[in-house]
């Protein structure tokens, strides 16, 4: 199946609640506060900068400090670290973006590395105030979630062995391994008349590096990942290679709890100003070099 997930997918796709990264470049709507949003434990703060203007304070899991749940198995945007550089016992992309957002508004960072599915749940659950993690906007994750504008765009590619027979177009015929939770699980195990192909040629991992050890081992004959964490794992990982083309391509944002407009606007004011001084850049391009 030639370019399996051209840009007109998405509307195709009944996505879940818990997909990984959106397709295309969807415009992020105005949030709206859910009205049986609970927030409950949840502490109130006076937002030191970007926060409401309409109520002035900030809705935290924890005064003073700003909680970000990930999965620390995406390089380069968030991996487990202890040298220098590090941060909390992390580092990549999403770390420093959240670390200069956090210094912005007079808060101190957390960092709460957990599986995929279950970063998502935090935010909702009021165990974290923000998901970094890979992370893009879907209608589905926005009826529980709130969402920032894109700060980052990526794209989807497709690990296989080298001199595998696993190409574009006869993908579907082959047994894939995937991170459980995310878009790429979720496309590829949809039916083949939505445009995947079926769950039973889809194997869904805790991570990304438990589906390239199953590509390694033959439990699997490719994985579709993320391509900066795909050419991480290549580099690292001798007889691998991406299959030439972009399986899909998606944009990253950063989701805060439903209804929770006041932090929601604090993080895309920092964000902003952020990327408007040209650190976001900067940190993107610390991690990814270009071609």
């Amino acid at each position: 199946m030639k370019k399996l997930f051209a840009l007109g997918m998405a509307a195709a796709l009944s996505l879940s609640l818990l997909a990984g990264c959106s397709t295309g470049t969807a415009t992020v709507p105005s949030d709206t506060p859910s009205d049986t949003n609970e927030e409950t434990d949840v502490i109130t703060s006076t937002a030191p900068n970007g926060g409401d203007e309409t109520d002035g304070a900030l809705q935290l899991v924890e005064d003073g400090k700003l909680i970000m749940a990930t999965n620390a198995q995406f390089p380069p945007y968030e991996m487990v670290a202890d040298g220098e550089g590090a941060y909390d016992g992390f580092e990549g992309i999403d770390v420093e973006i959240a670390k200069a957002i956090a210094d912005k508004l007079g808060l101190e960072l957390v960092i709460d590395d957990m599986e995929f599915d279950s970063a998502l749940m935090a935010v909702q659950n009021n165990a974290a105030d923000v998901v970094l993690a890979g992370l893009s906007y879907s209608e589905d994750r926005d009826e529980v979630m709130d969402f920032t504008e894109k700060y980052a765009t990526g794209v989807q590619v497709v690990i296989v062995k080298e001199g595998s027979e696993v190409n574009m177009d006869n993908l579907g015929d082959y047994l894939i391994g995937t991170q459980r939770g995310t878009t790429g699980y979720i496309y590829a195990s949809d039916t083949p008349e939505n445009g995947g192909y079926g769950e039973d040629h889809v194997i869904a991992y805790d991570n990304g590096a438990t589906a390239v050890q199953a590509l390694m081992n033959g439990q699997v004959d490719a994985v579709i990942i993320d391509q900066a964490p795909a050419e991480e794992f290549v580099a690292a990982n001798t007889g691998l290679t991406i299959l030439p083309g972009n399986w899909v391509e998606e944009d990253y944002c950063i989701a805060v709890d439903e209804g929770n407009t006041s932090l929601l606007n604090a993080v895309q004011g920092a964000l902003s100003e952020l990327q408007a001084d040209g650190t976001v850049d900067t940190i993107i391009a610390k991690y990814i070099k270009a071609e």
